[in-house]
C-alpha cells in the first residue's frame, strides 16, 4: 500500500473543499414553526445560518439560528427560543469579515500529520472566510449596547444594505455631570471607549464593551453596572465611572500563523492595549493604568475582549479597595471636632 505525500494530500484537501454545495429552497428559508414571523411583519431581510457571537439580549453565546430583520424587529431564533428588538432602537450597523483556519484545532492537527512539509502548504487552503454583522442600539433606558453575529461569506455586506434603508437613531452618551440625584452606593457606569487613537473593527469594539459590563456585573462588590446613556433621569446617580481609551490595537490572524509553522506562534497575534481611568462622584478617586492583552489561537475577537474585560474588572477592584483604605485612613487621621 502506498502513502501519499505531503503534496499529494495537500491536492487532495483542496479538490474536497472546493466542491460545490447544494443546498434546497427548503433550508434557505424555512423558519421553524415555533419561530414564525408574524404574518404582518414584512421580512425584509433573513440569515438561516448565523451564529449569536456575543451581546444580543437574552441569547447565549455561540448559539446558531435564523437571524431575521423585518419592518418592526431584529429577531434571533434559535432551537432554544427566539429574542427581538425593536427596528427603532438601532443606532448602528456594521460589516466586516475574517479568515479563520477549516475545522478549528482539528484542522490544525491533522496539518501536523502531513508529512513533507505539507502541512504549511495544506494552511495555504484549509481556511475560509467569515463575516461578521455588528449591530448597535439602545435598550429602554437608553443604555447603549452592541451584538455581534456570524453569517456565512458574503451576507453581511447584503444585510448592510438593507438595514440602512432605516435611518439610524443617534447614540445616547452620559453628561459629564450628574447632578441633583442621590448616589447610588456600590454602582459603577461604564463610559463609550474612545476609539479615537486606533482603526478598530466594529466587532471588536462591539466585544470589548459587552464584555466589560458582564464581567463588571459578575462582582460581588458591584450592586449596579450602568451603561453609557442609561440612568439619566432615573433618580440615581453611579458612584463610580470607568473611562477607557484605546492606546494600541494590532488584528492577529490565525490562517498566517498556520501558514507560517512555528514562527507563527510569535507573529500574527491580536494585541490590544488600552489607557483605563477610574473615578468616583466624590472626585477623590481619580487613578489611571493601562490594560494590555495579547491573545493567540481560536476566536481571538472574543477571547481578547473579554481578556481585557477580566483585567479590567481586577484592576477596577484595586482601585475601589485602595481608594477605601485611603478615606478610612484620612478619616481616622482627622480629630472631632
Amino acid at each position: 500500500m502506498k502513502f501519499l505525500s505531503g503534496a499529494s494530500l495537500v491536492l487532495f484537501f483542496h479538490a474536497s473543499l472546493c466542491m460545490p454545495t447544494h443546498l434546497s429552497a427548503a433550508s434557505l428559508h424555512a423558519v421553524p414553526q415555533e419561530h414564525a414571523i408574524p404574518a404582518a411583519a414584512v421580512v425584509v431581510w433573513k440569515s438561516s445560518s448565523a451564529e449569536h457571537v456575543y451581546g444580543f439580549p437574552d441569547m447565549k453565546p455561540h448559539k446558531k439560528g435564523v437571524l431575521t430583520l423585518s419592518a418592526e424587529a431584529l429577531t434571533f431564533s434559535g432551537k432554544s427560543g427566539n429574542t427581538s428588538i425593536p427596528r427603532s432602537s438601532l443606532t448602528a450597523v456594521s460589516a466586516g469579515n475574517q479568515r479563520v483556519e477549516l475545522w478549528g484545532m482539528s484542522g490544525r492537527i491533522l496539518r501536523m500529520t502531513i508529512p513533507d512539509g505539507g502541512g504549511l502548504a495544506a494552511a495555504a487552503v484549509m481556511q475560509h472566510r467569515v463575516d461578521m454583522l455588528t449591530v448597535e442600539f439602545n435598550d429602554g433606558r437608553d443604555g447603549n449596547h452592541a451584538a455581534v453575529f456570524f453569517l456565512p461569506a458574503n451576507e453581511a455586506e447584503r444585510a448592510l444594505q438593507n438595514f440602512a434603508l432605516t435611518p439610524a437613531s443617534p447614540r445616547k452618551v452620559s453628561g459629564a455631570v450628574c447632578a441633583n440625584d442621590p448616589v447610588e452606593a456600590k454602582s459603577v457606569l461604564v463610559s463609550t471607549p474612545n476609539w479615537d487613537h486606533a482603526e478598530v473593527p466594529a466587532a471588536y469594539r462591539a466585544l470589548v464593551y459587552e464584555h466589560m459590563i458582564d464581567r463588571l456585573r459578575g462582582m460581588k462588590d458591584v450592586a449596579h453596572v450602568y451603561r453609557d446613556g442609561e440612568g439619566e433621569g432615573h433618580g440615581a446617580c453611579p458612584q463610580y465611572t470607568v473611562h477607557i481609551s484605546i492606546a494600541t490595537f494590532k488584528q492577529g490572524s490565525s490562517v498566517q500563523r498556520a501558514f507560517l509553522g512555528p514562527v507563527g506562534m510569535f507573529v500574527g497575534t491580536t494585541q490590544m492595549k488600552f489607557d483605563v481611568t477610574f473615578t468616583d462622584a466624590s472626585g477623590r478617586l481619580n487613578t489611571s493604568q493601562q490594560i494590555t492583552a495579547t491573545m493567540r489561537g481560536e476566536s481571538e475577537s472574543t477571547n481578547v475582549a473579554d481578556h481585557v474585560a477580566k483585567s479590567l474588572a481586577k484592576h477596577y477592584a484595586t482601585a475601589v479597595k485602595n481608594a477605601d483604605k485611603s478615606n478610612s485612613a484620612k478619616k481616622t487621621d482627622t480629630p472631632a471636632s
